[in-house]
């Protein structure tokens, strides 16, 4: 490690979101537009500049797609897939699905321009003298997406935020969008999406909308937890991490998304940092397990950026279980030139089927697709179209009615 040095490479303004997929890194910055960095063998590149806009004469390629203000971008998975792989001979072979139109493209909000797609396959197929990025559909119905600044993909839906609040997209045609229907927030950040529960952050807080039915969220005002500067918000397994600013990174225990508790021990929310190195600017985190334990990855604003354990075998009667308790630390941290804002999602693995039940993965196994949609929803939903839920009594309902206890 001695003679590891961190990688610095300048954008044209700054970075909203970045997603780091294969050898290749996307991101939104800013006024510079859309732009897709090669970042293979980053640590041992073969030229003398480990983050570059092309392999080789940039005249050979082109990986940048003009706009006039790129927040945020997203993949539908962040996997190294190959959409154009997904034949039909194959898929008659396998018994397996089509992959959604939505998996060619990366989706980018634009605060001026509304909702920009491109399509991304060249940086899959191999070869890189066809690597010319184009926009597919520039989409922006009655100015809604106005200031939009962030974005995620579920299936084919993009919860995207915006000026007028919570805006859903329907991408089912990516060349086509739909609006679906939009959610009033207060001056909306961020969001991120488990099973049933899409959690936004704003100007109160954390905040909390049921996405059973994902082109319907519904609002769930038990779940509001007052933060006085509420960001970027990541949920892994039972807990979510906000970066709350000032107050450093939240830490909520959502094993009951209606009614979340503060995630850390004594009744505790907000960690701080360590002496010398504050976390009072945080502005995004990323969860991630790398070998047998569990790591934030933090952007802190002017403090650059920390990396803290959750769990860690010194404390081996506290890392067992399917979500143990974090204990956050903080190992390592390196000062960045210009305040950090934006984390890249660690690798989604072993993931073959999206929110909408559409397969990601080629499986190639005869009859191993997983569940589409319908078929998941026979697990958890009634015939009347609501979840099963488990009562006071410890038996499961067909039914809850308004009001009555239930968890």
């Amino acid at each position: 490690l001695e003679n590891f040095r961190n990688v610095t490479h300048g954008t044209r303004d700054r970075v909203g979101c970045l997603q780091l997929r294969g050898e290749y890194m996307y991101v939104a910055e800013g006024r510079g537009g859309f732009r897709v960095y090669d970042v293979a063998s980053i640590a041992n590149k073969g030229v003398s500049d480990p983050i570059i806009s092309a392999p080789f004469s940039p005249l050979g390629q082109d990986t940048h797609v003009e706009s006039k203000n790129a927040t945020c971008m997203a993949l539908p998975t962040n996997q190294a897939i190959n959409p154009l792989r997904n034949t039909a001979a194959l898929r008659e072979a396998n018994q397996e699905q089509a992959f959604l139109p939505i998996y060619h493209y990366a989706v980018v909000t634009d605060a001026e321009e509304g909702l920009i797609l491109v399509n991304v396959d060249t940086l899959s197929d191999g070869d890189p003298r066809n690597n010319n990025l184009r926009r597919a559909v520039t989409w922006n119905e009655n100015n809604v997406l106005a200031g939009a600044r962030h974005i995620i993909l579920a299936g084919y839906y993009a919860y995207i935020i915006a000026d007028a609040g919570l805006v859903v997209v329907n991408l089912d045609d990516p060349l086509h969008p739909r609006l679906v229907t939009v959610r009033p927030l207060n001056d909306g950040r961020a969001s991120a999406l488990q099973f049933r529960y899409l959690w936004v952050t704003d100007r109160d807080g954390l905040k909390l909308f049921d996405v059973t039915h994902m082109d319907n969220p519904v609002a769930v005002p038990s779940a509001t937890v007052p933060m006085q500067d509420a960001r970027d918000i990541y949920i892994a397994r039972t807990y979510a991490y906000v970066g709350a600013g000032p107050q450093g990174l939240a830490i909520v225990n959502v094993t009951n998304p209606e009614h979340p508790q503060p995630g850390l021990a004594g009744g505790q929310m907000f960690y701080t940092g360590e002496p010398g190195h504050p976390l009072d600017d945080v502005y995004a985190v990323t969860v991630a397990s790398t070998n047998a334990s569990l790591y934030a990855y933090v952007a802190n604003g002017r403090n650059g950026m920390q990396v803290l354990q959750l769990t860690c075998f010194c404390n081996s009667n506290t890392v067992y279980g399917f979500s143990p308790r974090p204990q956050p630390q903080m190992i390592a941290w390196a000062r960045t030139p210009t305040p950090a804002l934006a984390v890249a999602k660690g690798l989604d693995r072993d993931r073959g089927v999206d929110e909408t039940g559409d397969q990601i993965a080629i499986f190639g196994r005869l009859g191993s697709r997983p569940f589409n949609r319908r078929e998941m929803e026979a697990l958890f939903l009634n015939s009347r179209g609501f979840p099963y839920r488990v009562n006071d009594r410890g038996t499961m309902d067909d039914w809850v009615p308004a009001g009555r206890a239930s968890r």
